[in-house]
């Protein structure tokens, strides 16, 4: 069984805890002032801090891990990244097989005005009972039926149906009781010694 810490290992272990947020909150106002100063820089500037090539200049075979430093802006790493996918033929060449590779969300896609009878949770329910309210009335409109139509409603008419075939059973003889194999047993192992 594990013993309960005592008071000192317990306060112990939340000042180092304590000075490990301390670190790393530091740690990120630093990255976060130094971020935006850099927003405020050109990319010819940032490029040249940091000594990096343009990544819209970047060859198949060059070396993008420079621009994946923390120090390095977003918009950067992300030309960087789309130039080295476009050369890369293995990244470069999707298959089609990708399933969520289209964009969705794209304005240009959506058609102005839509609306659809679906309801979250109700599914067409409403659009189908709308549809079965209507035929019904088309069918019961006393106004446009005549006598005849409302009395060949009422009494539907029966078609005669064929008399059933009478079914051939087969008499099966109920088999003999099988021979069941006995259950195995366990092996039993002795050893000398």
């Amino acid at each position: 069984m594990t013993q309960a810490r005592d008071f000192w290992s317990r306060r112990k272990a939340a000042v180092q805890a304590e000075t490990e947020a301390e670190a790393l909150a530091a740690k990120e106002q630093i990255i976060t002032t130094r971020q935006a100063e850099l927003e405020e820089k050109s990319d010819a500037e940032i490029l040249s801090e940091f000594d990096l090539p343009d990544p819209d200049t970047l060859q198949a075979g060059d070396d993008v891990s420079g621009f994946m430093a923390k120090a390095v802006p977003d918009r950067l790493r992300r030309r960087a990244l789309r130039r080295l996918w476009r050369l890369n033929p293995v990244l470069a060449n999707v298959d089609g097989l990708v399933d969520y590779g289209e964009d969705y969300t794209d304005a240009a896609c959506v058609l102005e005005n839509l609306q659809t009878a679906y309801q979250v949770g109700k599914g067409m329910l409403a659009h189908v009972e709308a549809l079965a309210a209507e035929a019904e009335e088309q069918e019961c409109d006393p106004e446009t039926d005549t006598l005849d139509v409302i009395e060949a409603r009422e009494e539907p008419a029966k078609a005669e149906e064929p008399a059933p075939e009478p079914m051939i059973v087969a008499n099966v003889e109920e088999p003999e009781e099988l021979e069941v194999p006995p259950a195995p047993r366990r092996m039993k192992f002795e050893f000398e010694g």
